[in-house]
């Protein structure tokens, strides 16, 4: 027990000295569940993700539909607002920059942000230009395989950190929405469910923005 207390505090101190650790973070060797609500039931007859709003034409693509896409492969650090952080995880799907080269979303000129809609009403925002980032993924798969349930099967936004990609912005883990099912492009900035709780709008890492009120202690 001790030797694994040991090496994680040796692991940790070369990501600070690395540069790779965010302030206020915790390294951790296991993937934590976190979420609001029950895990959802997944039925890939009826299962389907749709897009609208400031684009050309909706969006509906069934669950075979959508794993004929082009997959991209990513190798990222995971930042959770929580204070831990998990490095070199690795991720499959599709980039939401994906659906625009295959033609499938065809933006107007107005589309700013992207909502994501999840599973019971959960929501969550970005910058349209951060979710076209190469550090944004539409993932189905972790660490070779499919997710699981309660890290967001069957498919979950996910955000992080690519190494050596300081051009990156780099918001916390909960601006990825597990259970995704909505992609919504907006004109105007929309508060998702933990922002209008008082989470921070933007939550960049490095800044260390959690919250919105600094009454609340953190942040």
């Amino acid at each position: 027990m001790f030797d694994s207390i040991f090496r994680r505090r040796a692991d940790e101190q070369q990501m600070k000295e690395s540069g790779r650790m965010p302030p206020g973070q915790s390294l951790t060797q296991r993937f934590p569940v976190l979420h609001y609500g029950p895990v959802p039931p997944f039925n890939p007859a009826t299962w389907d993700l749709k897009a609208w709003g400031e684009i050309e034409t909706p969006l509906q693509l069934s669950w075979p539909e959508f794993n004929q896409l082009p997959k991209t492969r990513l190798k990222m650090d995971l930042h959770c607002v929580t204070k831990w952080s998990k490095f070199d995880t690795e991720w499959e799907g599709v980039a939401l920059r994906t659906l625009l080269e295959q033609g499938l979303i065809r933006l107007k000129p107005t589309a700013r942000y992207l909502l994501q809609h999840a599973e019971y009403g959960f929501t969550v925002n970005l910058p349209l230009e951060v979710a076209l980032q190469d550090n944004f993924l539409l993932a189905t798969h972790f660490d070779g395989q499919p997710l699981t349930p309660d890290h967001g099967y069957p498919l979950r936004g996910v955000i992080g950190a690519i190494p050596e990609r300081a051009d990156l912005t780099t918001p916390y883990l909960w601006k990825g929405a597990k259970w995704l099912r909505r992609l919504e492009l907006l004109e105007h900035d929309r508060p998702g469910f933990w922002e209008q709780a008082g989470y921070h709008n933007d939550a960049d890492v490095w800044e260390e923005e959690r919250f919105a009120r600094s009454s609340w202690g953190f942040g």
